[in-house]
């Protein structure tokens, strides 16, 4: 009984009950709560303003191309789960914004500042990834602006993540790199392999299988997710800055390698059942061969970055000394 109760107190306390929050506390909460209202208000009422989406919410021009609902936006459809990842983190690390000095800080009231005018360029420009990015300032800023620089510290990791949310349209640029990678990466191991292929264009012909890897094929999709989860993952399993970016980095060859794995799949899928189920139902379901690949290589690379090189060395050179 007593282990049910502190596993209890973990997920909640009675200190953050209604009734035992002191006056200066609900005032916070009620303040708290006007600006997200207004930050609500403020996106939701004039964050869009381009005539794609029958709306003026930034926060509809962004769910519409989660949906697809505008090209290339189920490349994006990872979006819906980037604001609980977010706050996820926060909840996880709530002991050290409670033990964080607060203060009033003054660089916080200059990224409020930026951020409003970010947005208003925004607005101005018809662009609504700009007026989402300048609300992630907000989200940032206005803690930093009243708690100060420990709690703003705590927080970029969680608020930075929410760029992952934004649909950056320039990143549709990368998907005829992609296929070209794809192709020309799959077709040296086909014939490395010993099989008999032809590469034509983006297309891989062969007596037993024709694939063409088309745009939505190209790996963008899983290049994005791979490096939103990939972010988290170094973010809680990396202990110092360089070894999080090296991770962080290593998810965009770690997406093309589990991207050139799936095509592999489906050409020996092909070869050894057909081409009907090969480029069909196993093409359908091929999306769990990449993210195997990529989310084993993610994980054996993080492990590398974990090794303790120099204590591994000194048993080397120790137990070498030791047999000579």
């Amino acid at each position: 009984m007593e282990e049910i109760k502190t596993s209890n107190a973990l997920i909640w306390s009675d200190r953050w009950r209604l009734g035992a929050l002191s006056k200066a506390e609900m005032m916070n909460i009620g303040f708290a709560s006007i600006l997200i209202g207004m930050l609500f208000v403020l996106f939701h009422l004039f964050g869009n303003t381009v005539e794609n989406v029958d709306s003026g919410s930034a926060f509809v021009w962004m769910v519409a191309r989660w949906q697809d609902k505008i090209s290339f936006g189920a490349d994006y459809s990872h979006g819906y789960m980037i604001p609980f990842v977010s706050l996820a983190v926060i909840w996880y690390k709530r002991e050290e914004y409670f033990a964080a000095k607060k203060r009033v800080s003054n660089w916080g009231l200059l990224v409020v500042v930026g951020s409003l005018f970010v947005h208003w360029l925004g607005a101005k420009m018809q662009q609504p990834r700009i007026s989402l990015i300048a609300l992630i300032g907000l989200l940032w800023g206005i803690p930093f602006y009243f708690y100060g620089w420990q709690i703003a510290k705590l927080l970029i990791f969680p608020c930075s993540y929410l760029i992952f949310c934004v649909p950056l349209n320039f990143l549709d640029a990368l998907a005829g790199p992609l296929q070209r990678i794809a192709t020309n990466m799959g077709y040296t191991m086909l014939t490395d392999m010993g099989i008999e292929c032809e590469r034509v264009g983006t297309q891989l012909l062969s007596p037993f299988f024709k694939l063409n890897v088309e745009a939505a094929c190209s790996g963008l999709r899983s290049l994005l997710a791979m490096t939103a989860l990939t972010a988290v993952y170094a973010y809680f399993t990396q202990k110092t800055f360089i070894k999080k970016w090296l991770l962080f980095l290593m998810s965009i060859p770690i997406a093309v390698a589990g991207n050139i794995g799936r095509i592999l799949s489906i050409a020996l899928v092909s070869i050894t059942t057909g081409q009907e189920f090969g480029a069909g139902l196993h093409h359908d379901w091929s999306g769990y061969v990449l993210f195997t690949v990529a989310i084993s290589l993610m994980v054996g690379f993080g492990r590398l970055l974990d090794v303790n090189y120099k204590e591994l060395f000194g048993k080397w050179k120790e137990a070498y000394l030791s047999r000579s």
